[in-house]
């Protein structure tokens, strides 16, 4: 009996497997559809990308002041701690 449960187990989880590879395989977009997605993503413009990498660059400058200074900015707009 314990080899049979065994095996009914075994089968179900296999066939648990299949079924969501099987899944997996009809949601996934195909590789034509994969393309089409890149081309029309916005980091795909220089021009966007470009602006991204000024923001992020400004962004990482604030942080490094931020970490820089020894202002509690977090309890007002800098300036001696109370």
């Amino acid at each position: 009996m314990s080899s049979m449960r065994t095996i009914l187990t075994s089968t179900a989880m296999i066939a648990v497997l299949g079924v969501g590879y099987g899944m997996w395989s009809v949601i996934s977009p195909g590789e034509e559809r994969r393309r089409e997605m890149i081309k029309n993503l916005p980091e795909s413009n220089p021009m966007r990308m470009e602006e991204t990498r000024q923001r992020n660059a400004m962004v990482m400058q604030v942080l490094k002041e931020a970490a820089e200074t020894n202002d509690n900015l977090a309890r007002g707009y800098g300036g001696p701690a109370k």
